[in-house]
């Protein structure tokens, strides 16, 4: 009889754990915590998992993600990857997604991301249009002809038009969104805060690393 009490415990714990397991994983729910796209998006990249940050440095909500994404992005395994997206979501916003995109081509990413971001937000400075980029692009050690060449060019454009349609593929709204192995798209109104965002898009990763 003790024998068969025991089994039965042990069963009992088995089922207990299960359905702990369960739990943990039912805690992500689409629809609330994260948005699964009408139709998944080709990578950059398909040996990673890759989180796209969809942002606008017209968004105060997006400088305040910036240092916490920072942060969890130094920290990311070798297995997943971070792009950055500038959102088109108006043509109002095609000014500052050219300034990301000059920096890309131009190599000065890590010199003027969040420089720019800090101008507009608290040094309240008025950077939409291509003499006030210009200056901005100098102050950071820039050459001017190479910023307005480059934010010109056909590359860029290209970049932007690119920028503006992935925009629309991944049915962004509002930033910041992050989209997770084109498939996943979760934010701060979907996930509750910030922090929880990223704390979604790392349950969706660990999601997307066991499905491999």
């Amino acid at each position: 009889m003790k024998q068969l009490m025991r089994i039965a415990m042990l069963i009992a714990g088995i089922a207990l754990v299960a359905s702990g397991a369960a739990r943990a994983d039912d805690n992500l729910a689409e629809g609330i915590d994260y948005i699964r796209l009408a139709a998944p998006q080709p990578t950059s990249d398909a040996s990673k998992i890759e989180v796209v940050e969809l942002f606008w440095y017209g968004c105060p909500h997006c400088y305040q993600l910036e240092p916490m994404l920072e942060k969890w992005a130094g920290a990311l395994p070798d297995d997943v990857a971070l792009v950055r997206i500038p959102a088109v979501l108006n043509p109002r916003w095609d000014v500052l997604a050219r300034a990301y995109y000059t920096a890309e081509m131009l190599g000065v990413v890590e010199q003027i991301h969040a420089p720019l971001f800090k101008a507009i937000h608290e040094k309240k400075q008025k950077l939409d249009d291509e003499d006030a980029l210009a200056e901005f692009f100098v102050a950071q050690g820039v050459d001017e002809k190479q910023f307005r060449e480059t934010y010109k060019s056909f590359g860029v454009v290209s970049k932007v038009n690119r920028a503006r349609q992935m925009t629309q593929r991944y049915g962004i709204r509002g930033v910041p969104a992050l989209v997770i192995d084109g498939k996943y798209r979760t934010s701060a109104s979907e996930a509750g805060s910030h922090a929880d965002m990223l704390k979604v898009t790392d349950a969706l990763i660990a999601r997307e690393r066991q499905a491999r």
